[in-house]
């Protein structure tokens, strides 16, 4: 009886002890979902792709025409003076489309004076002349020492007749001993430079053909005066309106 009882005793302990603490069986492998990972990528893709639509549609763009460089009233509007620009669309404003250029260059002309940045607008351009009533275009040609170095269309210039003479309402007195030759006598000191012919006024130092803009009152006297070679011109500032 006792030895029945021993291996009844021994056999319990088995079964109760178990399996060892430390031999647990291995975790199952996590399982991955290549789906919601897909979804997730796309979801920042598509965040990115709004952010980009709603800073580029801030306002719809559109190309506009803009000036590089200084074109004087009246003047031809050439396709070197003009790039695209993209600018926000506006009913409000009349810009002037890049693809309008071949009209810009052939048909228009500024109606003011353009600046390099400006971006051109519709009331800055006109198919009529451009000139005011009693002004006239006069062409000059001018001899190194006549005109300053560096200038440019767009300038305003005082234009002296200079050396003998001077004009027909001034011719003097008669017995003077020749107290009018080699004086100054202004002309005019608002006249404007449409236009420079040849290699520019760069360098002061070469015959300068030039066109200006003047009043009606004076062309008579100044085309005297570049017609002897006695016309000097003098940058000054531009007149206040």
């Amino acid at each position: 009886m006792r030895t029945e009882d021993r291996v009844s005793t021994a056999a319990k302990k088995s079964i109760a002890v178990g399996p060892v603490a430390g031999d647990r069986l291995p975790a199952p492998p996590r399982e991955r979902k290549p789906a919601l990972a897909a979804l997730a990528a796309l979801l920042v893709l598509f965040g990115a792709l709004g952010a980009t639509i709603l800073v580029m549609r801030a306002g719809d763009r559109v190309e506009a025409i803009r000036i590089t460089e200084r074109v004087p009233v009246g003047q031809r509007i050439p396709e070197s003076a003009m790039e695209p620009v993209l600018v926000a669309e506006d009913d409000a404003v009349s810009y002037v489309r890049w693809e309008q250029r071949g009209t810009v260059m052939e048909e228009l002309r500024p109606t003011t004076d353009l600046v390099g940045g400006t971006v051109l607008v519709g009331e800055m351009l006109t198919g009529e002349p451009t000139l005011p009533e009693g002004e006239v275009m006069v062409g000059v040609s001018l001899q190194p020492g006549q005109y300053p170095s560096g200038l440019e269309a767009g300038d305003t210039v005082a234009a002296y007749w200079v050396g003998d003479g001077g004009p027909a309402g001034e011719a003097g007195d008669g017995g003077q001993d020749g107290a009018q030759s080699g004086r100054e006598t202004l002309l005019t000191d608002s006249a404007q430079v449409s236009a420079i012919h040849g290699d520019g006024g760069g360098g002061g130092n070469s015959t300068l053909p030039v066109t200006l803009r003047v009043e009606e009152a004076v062309v008579s006297d100044l085309t005297s005066a570049a017609a002897a070679g006695d016309v000097s011109l003098v940058v000054v500032a531009a007149p206040t309106e």
